[in-house]
């Protein structure tokens, strides 16, 4: 405990980081009071809104302001959604490859063309959003009206969380659009445990410790999958003399065996609505096509979740060879006088490099599939559906991910000013530095 006193007192001792930690606390206060705003117009005791699926997904994210008709309601997923589709035109588009490798003038054009590509895609989120989500009982005001005013107020909404995220970036602490979603995630763990508790009451208590047990153990695995890689050795030479390096030095190459990150979980949520929607458009027809829609409707299903988990596994696959290139590796390690040892430079490497990402890909893969079905799981042993989220998948992720780089951040202000480190081994460890023998 008198360690733990005295790493706060030297954490707030660097005037720095004592500027961006309360510039961090005070930014996301603004987002968390926005998050509570209603829309103008709407009777909130007439909602009633429980997002199930994607939704459901989308409401942790933004902290429950989907279910509110909050004017944060659709949070930064809009920006996200831009990024990413930006992402995918820098890899499809020699244009935006260009623009990418024009430096810091090319970023920003990038950047405004994102912001741009945000302000339309929240637009018609919003006008869907509306329509679909709010019902006309919750309308104070004519429906057209409220359309028109609540579109510009989601709009504006969407793009403020933005900058809130810009904010944390440049004043505070990590990265502020993960930092945001992660906050949403947090601020409805204590609601889900308090829920299941009372759900369980005092004759299960017992059974309510179990489950507080397993999460823990869960949150550990997903810990040891966001930061586990493979290092590959380098040798960085000065002179090659025979077979013999002179005045080299030796460094690794670390492949992390989830690159993906939580993307793949994205993707296939996303896609896992399409089965049932399909089926459920002949169910009025059909008994069969009913049962099937039922079925690819009730995300507890073994077919819904062994679906799942092979769409995990393929975009995957699909998303590290997209974000990490092989050639690309080796070419700069050439360039740079580097070599792995008993590999020939060039068309070796790169090949050496793709069969060793290969090979951690795969058990990445079936373990990312793995904690995103666990929340089926615990819903079929019984547990309320907002504490079974917090067993896996892409919330568990996020909020892991997102924790470990903000306490690798203050580490590395704690070690740069001489100061003992959070951790008694005096280095928190990121998600691309430790190291797992594949």
């Amino acid at each position: 405990m008198n360690r733990f006193i005295e790493t706060i007192k030297n954490i707030f001792s660097i005037e720095e980081l004592r500027t961006r930690i309360l510039n961090t606390l005070l930014f996301i206060t603004v987002f968390r009071l926005g998050t509570h705003i209603v829309l103008p117009g709407v009777n909130p005791d007439r909602l009633n809104l429980r997002p199930q699926g994607l939704l459901g997904l989308l409401d942790a994210f933004v902290g429950g302001a989907f279910s509110k008709a909050s004017i944060f309601a659709l949070g930064i997923m809009p920006y996200i959604s831009a990024s990413i589709a930006i992402q995918l035109l820098t890899l499809a588009l020699p244009y935006f490859q260009k623009m990418q490798k024009e430096g810091e003038s090319g970023r920003k054009k990038l950047n405004q063309i994102t912001r741009v590509l945000t302000i339309l895609v929240t637009a018609v989120q919003a006008v869907t959003y509306i329509q679909t989500t709010i019902p006309v009982e919750a309308m104070m005001i004519d429906r057209t009206l409220f359309t028109i005013a609540s579109v510009f107020l989601l709009t504006a909404g969407t793009i403020f969380c933005m900058w809130l995220g810009e904010r944390i970036t440049d004043k505070g602490i990590g990265n502020g659009i993960s930092m945001i979603i992660m906050i949403g995630i947090v601020s409805r763990f204590p609601g889900a445990i308090i829920g299941e508790a009372q759900t369980r009451g005092t004759s299960q208590i017992f059974i309510f410790f179990i489950e507080m047990v397993a999460l823990y153990f869960v949150i550990m695995g997903a810990v040891l999958l966001t930061q586990a890689v493979r290092r590959i050795p380098i040798q960085y030479a000065k002179q090659v003399v025979g077979n013999k390096v002179v005045g080299g030095q030796r460094q690794y190459l670390p492949l992390k065996l989830n690159a993906a990150g939580v993307m793949p979980i994205i993707f296939a949520q996303a896609l896992m609505f399409i089965p049932g929607f399909m089926f459920g458009l002949g169910a009025e027809k059909s008994e069969t096509v009913a049962n099937i829609a039922n079925v690819f409707g009730d995300y507890t299903s073994w077919q819904y979740n062994l679906l799942f988990a092979f769409l995990i596994i393929v975009f995957t696959f699909f998303y590290t060879a997209i974000s990490v290139n092989p050639t690309q590796i080796s070419d700069d390690m050439k360039r740079s006088g580097g070599f792995i040892p008993g590999v020939k430079p060039g068309i070796a490497t790169s090949e050496y490099i793709g069969t060793v990402l290969d090979h951690i890909t795969l058990p990445g893969a079936v373990m990312l599939a793995m904690v995103a079905i666990l929340p089926s799981f615990a819903s079929k042993l019984g547990m309320t559906t907002a504490f079974a989220a917090f067993f896996g998948g892409t919330s568990l992720l996020i909020m892991v991910g997102v924790v470990l780089d903000t306490l690798q951040q203050i580490e590395s202000y704690l070690l740069m000013r001489r100061y003992e480190g959070l951790m008694k081994s005096g280095r928190v460890k990121g998600r691309t530095t430790d190291a797992v023998t594949v």
